[in-house]
C-alpha cells in the first residue's frame, strides 16, 4: 500500500501482524503436501509454536529463515514408531484439536497432552468422531477432555456426524486430514456450528493448497481421498482478531485509528464483522483494499448474536462499559470452555471496578456509564481478556493488569504496539 492511501488525520497506524488462525492452517497444509512450501508474514507466538514443535515431533522438517518459514511437507506421511513419546501442546486449543486428526495419520502410540486448563476442555465429540473413522484414541483425562492416547495407524474414512455447538475445530481438524483417509469422508454437523467463519477460513487455505471439497446444504461435508496438498508459497493476512483491540481503543476514545494489513474486502476472518457493530453503535468506518480505519463517536449499547465472533466477546464487553444504554451478548455459551470460563471473567472482573453486568448462561448484559473504580485486574491467564482490560484501562483510573506476559499466546508484540498509541501522531509497527 502507499501511505496517501489513508486518510490524511490519522492518530495512528498500526501494521497488524499476520493471522493466528490461518497461520495453524497453513503449517498444517504446508505440512502435509509433498515437497517445501514457503509461508510469509505468518504469526509466530505461543499457541503457533506449539503447532510448529508438535509437527516436528511427528517428523517434519520446519524451519525458520529470516521472515519467511520453511515447511518440507512429507505427502501426509508423518512419523513412524513413535512409542511412549507424550507431545505437550500447552493451552493451545487449536493446535490440539486441528493435529488430533492429523496425529491419527502418522504411525505409533503417544500421548497428547497439555496445561491444567487444557485438560479441562472438551475434546470428546472429536475424539468420538476419531473412533468412527477407525481411529483407536481415547481420553485419559475424565469428562471427555485431554490427555488423549493415540494408536495411529491411519486414518480409515466413511461417514460420521459431530456436533457443532462446543467448536468449530473439530470438523476443521476432520477436514484438514481427510484427503490423506483410505475412502471418502463424510462428516455430517447436527446442531448449531458455532464459529462457522472459522470453518470456511479452512476450507479456504485447503482450496489454497490444491484440496476441494463439496457441502451438501451446508450440513455434509465431503472430502474425497487420494487428493494431497500441494506444496506453494503463501502469504498470511493480518489478524482482524489482534485489529479489534485498535479498533476499541478509537471506539471508546474518540480518536481515529487506522490498521494496515487487513484485508477489509477480501478477509474470510470472522471477526472482520466486528466493524459492523462498532459502526452499529456510532463510529464511522473506512476501509480500504488493505487497511481500515476507525473514527471514534459517541457509542450506543446494542444487542448481538455472537455466536460467530466468540473472540470478540471480550473485546465488546470493554466497549460496552463507555456506551450509553445496555449491552446485550448472546448465544456464546461455547466461551466457557476457552483458555478461560470468559463469560463468568469478563463478569467478575468487570464487576470489581464497579460496572454493572449480569452473566446470562449463554452470554452477558452490560450496562454502560458506571463510575469505575481502581483496581489490579486478573487476566485469568486468557491474553484475549488481557487486552480487552488494556482497552478498559484507557479510560478508566489507576487499573492495572495482572499477568500480562499471557499477551504472548497470540500477539507478542501487543504491549509495544500498545504503549505506541500514548504517541500522536504515530506509525506504531508501520512498515
Amino acid at each position: 500500500m502507499t501511505f496517501t492511501d489513508l486518510p490524511p488525520r490519522l492518530d495512528a497506524v498500526v501494521r497488524i501482524p499476520g493471522s493466528k488462525s490461518i497461520t495453524h492452517r497453513a503449517i498444517i497444509a504446508a505440512s502435509l503436501a509433498k515437497g517445501r512450501s514457503v509461508l510469509t508474514d505468518f504469526l509466530m507466538c505461543e499457541d503457533t509454536r506449539y503447532t510448529i514443535n508438535a509437527l516436528r515431533e511427528l517428523g517434519l522438517l520446519i524451519a525458520l529463515d529470516g521472515n519467511r518459514l520453511m515447511v518440507e511437507g512429507q505427502g501426509g506421511s508423518l512419523g513412524r514408531g513413535l512409542r511412549g513419546k507424550t507431545i505437550y501442546l500447552g493451552n493451545s486449543g487449536t493446535s490440539f484439536r486441528l493435529l488430533l486428526s492429523v496425529a491419527a495419520l502418522s504411525r505409533g502410540d503417544f500421548v497428547l497432552t497439555g496445561t491444567a486448563r487444557m485438560q479441562q476442555r472438551p475434546i470428546g465429540p472429536l475424539v468420538s468422531a476419531l473412533n468412527h473413522l477407525g481411529v483407536e484414541v481415547s481420553c485419559i483425562g475424565q469428562d471427555g477432555c485431554p490427555p488423549v492416547r493415540i494408536r495411529a495407524r491411519g486414518l480409515r474414512g466413511g461417514k460420521v456426524s459431530i456436533s457443532g455447538d462446543q467448536s468449530s475445530q473439530f470438523l476443521s481438524s476432520l477436514l484438514l486430514s481427510g484427503p490423506y483417509a483410505e475412502t471418502d469422508i463424510a462428516v455430517e454437523v447436527t446442531g448449531e456450528l458455532v464459529s462457522s467463519p472459522y470453518v470456511e477460513m479452512t476450507i479456504h487455505v485447503m482450496d489454497q493448497f490444491g484440496v476441494r471439497m463439496t457441502r451438501d446444504h451446508g450440513r455434509c461435508f465431503r472430502i474425497p481421498s487420494g487428493q494431497g496438498y500441494k506444496a506453494r508459497k503463501f502469504g498470511i493476512e493480518g489478524d482482524a482478531s489482534s485489529a479489534s483491540y485498535f479498533w476499541a481503543a478509537a471506539a471508546i476514545t474518540g480518536k481515529t485509528i487506522a490498521t494496515t494489513n487487513i484485508y477489509p474486502h477480501a478477509t474470510l476472518q470472522g471477526d472482520i464483522r466486528f466493524l459492523e457493530i462498532l459502526e452499529r453503535m456510532g463510529c464511522v468506518i473506512e476501509k480500504g483494499s488493505d487497511w481500515v480505519t476507525v473514527h471514534g463517536r459517541d457509542l450506543s449499547g446494542m444487542e448481538v448474536d455472537m455466536s460467530d465472533l466468540p473472540d470478540m466477546v471480550p473485546t465488546l464487553a470493554a466497549v460496552a462499559l463507555f456506551a450509553r444504554g445496555r449491552t446485550v451478548i448472546r448465544n456464546v455459551a461455547h466461551l466457557r470452555h476457552k483458555e478461560s470460563d470468559r463469560l463468568h471473567a469478563v463478569a467478575s472482573e468487570w464487576g470489581r471496578i464497579g460496572a454493572s453486568v449480569k452473566e446470562l448462561p449463554d452470554g452477558l448484559i452490560i450496562h454502560g456509564g458506571s463510575p469505575l473504580s481502581p483496581a489490579v485486574m486478573n487476566p485469568h491467564n486468557d491474553h484475549r481478556l488481557a487486552m480487552s482490560l488494556a482497552i478498559v484501562a484507557l479510560r478508566a483510573p489507576h487499573l492495572g493488569i495482572m499477568d500480562k506476559d499471557c499477551v504472548k499466546k497470540s500477539f507478542p508484540t501487543f504491549w509495544n504496539l500498545w504503549s505506541s498509541l500514548q504517541k500522536k501522531p504515530t506509525n506504531c509497527g508501520l512498515r
